[in-house]
């Protein structure tokens, strides 16, 4: 039953996440058409990842894990409140919303490190490539595939309404996690957070399978996430989409990581290449074709694809990691996994800038695809 909570709670904080990651950028081309505006947004969000995935990691070891998680979406759910008074009253402006992405962001930080680690405390550890699974498939079912053509009827009918909508989903989120009983505190040694840090750091970097699977995913995000900072821009422009179509166009790669969610409880880390080669087609395909019915083939095949390689590799690093240290590990490997995407949406918008759009999803699916030598060669234990 407590798995539950937490699943709902995941299924409601993942559906803000994914309204307000649409609603954000489409609001900000009411204010500009750069690409690397727009993409700084992309920036914002995910560059807290770089600055302080180390200690939210020694946040979950240190403290209870559904406490963090309860604090970290009231905040945001706060952030979000503070958001709609300014655009109420006149005030937004670009800068307005990187300062609040940057914010929310931070607080992500700590609510999904948390929550990644607190998975084996609810559940056997024979049991975790499915309760993973079911957590991806709600993550991924309202991020991806509810949330942006939400997100596009939102901003359709009003910025506000758009801003207020991921504000109560987490309070919805907080509601549901409150229910959950019993504590969620590790015990670990006292330290100092500069050795607590370098105590994850050194069993990540030490461990051969999980320090090959994070610079992997690495790689990866940072590709995936230049192609995405600028799809908006390529979406209504090139391949003219309204604000609606550019949410369905997202909602397919949604859709193909809803049906992977069903394989991945199934696959073996030996389905990880492969994984990722379909993952690559969704980074890459829109240098192909402007026909948003081919990229929404394209996407939904890498959302399968993607679906399948998250859930092996953070199966493996649950299964692998002592429970003292998962806050720690995760976090570290989230330092790479996540920090390389501001740098991926960086050098996105930078890229777009002098080159144009489409060369710059070319360059980056091929990147994607420069991977995939390395799992091959990569230990994978059964």
């Amino acid at each position: 039953m407590d798995y539950w909570r937490l699943w709902t709670s995941s299924a409601s904080s993942n559906l803000a996440d994914g309204v307000l990651k649409v609603a954000l950028p489409l609001a900000a081309l009411g204010l500009t058409r750069s690409p690397s505006l727009i993409a700084g947004l992309a920036f914002a969000f995910t560059v807290p990842w770089l600055l302080f995935a180390l200690p939210a990691g020694v946040l979950a070891d240190r403290y209870d894990r559904r406490k963090l998680m309860l604090a970290a979406n009231l905040a945001r759910a706060a952030l979000l409140g503070v958001l709609v008074v300014a655009v109420t009253a006149g005030a937004g402006s670009i800068a307005f919303l990187y300062v609040v992405a940057f914010a929310v962001g931070t607080a992500e930080t700590v609510h999904d490190t948390a929550a990644q680690s607190i998975v084996p405390q609810l559940v056997p550890r024979e049991r975790l490539p499915k309760a993973n699974g079911r957590l991806y498939a709600a993550e991924l079912t309202a991020n991806e595939l509810a949330g942006p053509p939400l997100a596009g009827f939102l901003v359709a009918a009003g910025v506000t309404i758009a801003l207020v909508t991921p504000g109560a989903l987490w309070i919805f989120a907080v509601a549901a996690l409150a229910l959950v009983r019993g504590s969620f505190r590790v015990k670990v040694p006292p330290a100092t957070i500069r050795a607590d840090i370098a105590e994850g750091v050194r069993f990540l970097a030490r461990d051969r399978v999980l320090r090959s699977f994070t610079v992997v995913v690495g790689v990866f995000n940072f590709a995936s996430s230049a192609s995405q900072a600028i799809l908006v821009l390529y979406a209504v422009g090139p391949m003219r989409l309204s604000e609606q179509g550019y949410g369905w166009l997202l909602s397919t790669f949604a859709a193909g990581s809803l049906a992977g969610s069903f394989l991945a409880g199934r696959a073996g880390p030996r389905a990880l290449p492969v994984s990722l080669a379909f993952g690559a087609i969704a980074v890459g395909i829109p240098a192909l074709t402007t026909n948003p019915y081919v990229a929404g083939a394209g996407f939904f095949l890498g959302g399968a694809g993607l679906i399948v390689a998250n859930v092996l590799t953070v199966s493996l690093r649950q299964s692998l990691t002592p429970a003292h240290l998962l806050g720690r590990v995760n976090s570290s490997h989230r330092l790479v996994a996540f920090g390389t995407k501001p740098l991926g949406a960086l050098a996105g918008g930078v890229l777009a800038q002098f080159l144009g759009l489409r060369p710059v999803f070319a360059v980056m699916g091929l990147l994607a695809l420069a991977v995939i030598p390395v799992v091959v060669r990569a230990p994978c234990p059964e």
